[in-house]
């Protein structure tokens, strides 16, 4: 039975591509720190999942089936962010939100890359015999 790398990575490179994506989101939040009217983004792990099942390519043969055309290009899986303390310019960041939810994010990238890391290595000790 032949494994693929989808079989053998468990997820674990679609959560770096996730938290990739959100960290590009939460960086773009801290840089418009100071934008006015600029309102705050984030994405989750539901909202990115909901994008990507739009994103499937669905078979149908009657006209009331769902059509899978959207793309994953498109910001559905971008939220606003509900601000807890809004500035008078209509900025809705909160910075030290930001940073830690960055902060968070970046643990998190580090642990699936550590389990990623770890899958390359015994797959690696298993063609080599462990050498």
């Amino acid at each position: 039975m032949a494994i693929t790398f989808q079989q053998a990575f468990a997820g674990h490179d679609e959560t770096l591509k996730f938290r990739s994506a959100r960290a590009s989101v939460l960086a773009n939040n801290i840089a418009n720190a100071d934008t006015p009217h600029y309102k705050a983004r984030d994405i989750t792990f539901d909202s990115m999942l909901q994008s990507e099942v739009k994103c499937l390519d669905l078979a149908g043969n009657d006209d009331q089936h769902i059509d899978g055309s959207s793309t994953f290009g498109s910001d559905d899986a971008l939220l606003y962010r509900n601000p807890s303390q809004p500035s008078l310019d209509g900025n809705t960041v909160d910075m030290q939100r930001e940073q830690a939810e960055f902060a968070q994010n970046t643990l998190q990238f580090d642990t699936s890359f550590l389990f990623l890391d770890r899958k390359v290595s015994g797959m690696r000790k298993a063609l080599t015999g462990g050498q």
